[in-house]
């Protein structure tokens, strides 16, 4: 379990995101369970706000997103702010801007992150999971992009996370049919990692955030550079080659080494 001695909670978007720092696993909830956590426009700049805050917090080492209540991870856009929001060019370019700014920030955030998916995960919902490195659902999840249903489009971003994900053809199935796939049918398709009971979902991503939180910061970072560089058209080969360099000149390369010596667990501090 880990220390929660150090946490830090702050409130963001009028407290509809809810962030947990100061500690190895950070946090981020959406808030909204009225509403099934939909995202709203604030929300979008809220997510931003917490990445830049847990970004810059030395002590979090992996970040776990889930949705508040027990019906919806995220539910998807806030329906109720379309007339207002994504009403006219201009508003509608400018809700896509700050959108998918954050879903970019998320996607290109350097420490890891896992998408915890309780009820429904749908439309910005199933973007914003496809932009965490991992995803582990409840066997009572219903994973889906419904814009199909809406009239919506998609945009290339969110659909080349989805393709890199499932492939062309799943990804085809997924957006044209616009349905919701069960728990076991998702992780058929390759939409998410693991599927747990309802009541082992807290304790599963407890347990895995811990053990990325315990292993080596600058290993990780590495190997999250050199994943994110392979998907890459054009990969800085340089830049991940560095990144590796700093491992091994690193002081936890030689506690690991030490470590494994003594038969002792490492305790890794980044440097």
């Amino acid at each position: 379990m880990a220390d929660t001695t150090a946490a830090r909670t702050h409130d963001l978007a009028d407290g509809r995101i809810v962030v947990t720092a100061g500690v190895p696993v950070g946090r981020i909830l959406f808030n909204q369970p009225a509403k099934l956590n939909a995202m709203s426009l604030a929300m979008w700049a809220g997510l931003s706000d917490a990445l830049a805050l847990l970004g810059d917090d030395g002590a979090v080492r992996v970040v776990v997103l889930s949705g508040a209540g027990d019906r919806a991870f995220v539910s998807g856009a806030d329906i109720s702010e379309f007339g207002e929001q994504r009403s006219g060019d201009a508003a509608v370019a400018d809700y896509n801007r700050t959108s998918e700014a954050a879903e970019r920030q998320l996607c290109d955030f350097a420490k890891p992150t896992i998408a915890m998916i309780r009820g429904v995960c749908v439309g910005g919902g199933m973007a914003l999971a496809l932009a965490c490195d991992l995803r582990i659902c409840a066997d009572d999840a219903r994973l889906g992009i419904t814009a199909g249903k809406m009239g919506l489009g998609y945009g290339l971003d969110a659909v080349t996370r989805l393709v890199d994900t499932v492939g062309p053809s799943v990804a085809a199935e997924v957006l044209y049919t616009a349905t919701l796939f069960n728990a076991d049918r998702a992780r058929a398709m390759g939409l998410v990692n693991h599927v747990v009971p309802v009541d082992a979902l807290g304790a599963e991503v407890e347990a895995l955030a811990g053990r990325i939180a315990a292993n080596a910061p600058l290993t990780i970072a590495a190997a999250k550079a050199a994943i994110r560089a392979a998907q890459a058209e054009n990969p800085d080969h340089d830049h991940v080659a560095r990144m590796v360099a700093a491992c091994y000149a690193s002081a936890d390369y030689i506690e690991g080494r030490t470590a494994f010596l003594e038969k002792r667990p490492p305790v890794f501090r980044g440097r």
